[in-house]
């Protein structure tokens, strides 16, 4: 069983917490991590792209001359796809680009995302962050003194909103509940920091 730091807000080591080895401990599953992503960004896509085809371009309803006689090539519509203003052929059209997972790969990805963050020594947890109010500079503040710069998320718990709303201005810092994590914003980041409940929380729901 991995055991890690718990810090609290001055740097100060407060005690430790026990990983279980069933989500901290596994070898991480590139596959499952690389669909899950996949899945979160396709799903990101608004798919609102279009085009119009023959048959929807405005105009063209006459043959613009008959069809033997002229010396020019037969043309039945102006707006064929081979002349200017005609339908485009096939155009993008509205769709959704998302596509479904297994909730057991969705799992297993993240205790992947999960044990390669803390073999890489880029897992953090601290106490809590003690905020009665929401406060964008003692937030910042705590993330300098546990030595954390550059690209963060945060995962705080589920009703820790002072956390949340201190942290969710800050540059380089993404903030999410417990509730929310995800593959995609586990590993997209240089540190992952953890109030000691969330990291509880989602422990239990990924055992």
């Amino acid at each position: 069983m991995a055991i890690v730091e718990v810090k609290d807000v001055s740097g100060k080591k407060v005690g430790t917490a026990e990983l279980s080895d069933a989500v901290f401990s596994v070898e991480p599953n590139t596959f499952a991590m690389h669909q899950v992503v996949r899945s979160q960004l396709a799903a990101r896509r608004q798919g609102t792209h279009s085009t119009k085809g023959r048959s929807e371009v405005s105009g063209g309803g006459a043959k613009p001359w008959r069809q033997k006689g002229t010396g020019r090539a037969r043309q039945g519509s102006i707006r064929a796809p081979q002349w200017k203003g005609g339908g485009v052929v096939f155009g993008p059209t509205p769709r959704s680009y998302g596509f479904k997972v297994p909730n057991k790969v969705v799992k297993l990805a993240m205790r992947s995302a999960l044990s390669a963050k803390l073999g890489d020594e880029e897992l953090y947890v601290i106490d809590g962050f003690g905020l009665s109010e929401p406060s964008t500079k003692q937030a910042a503040g705590i993330l300098k003194t546990l030595g954390i710069d550059g690209r963060c998320t945060v995962v705080v718990a589920n009703d820790d909103l002072p956390a949340m709303l201190s942290l969710r201005n800050l540059p380089k810092v993404r903030v999410i509940a417990a509730a929310e994590s995800n593959t995609y914003d586990l590993l997209d980041n240089s540190a992952l920091l953890f109030t000691k409940p969330a990291l509880e929380w989602l422990e239990g729901v990924l055992k």
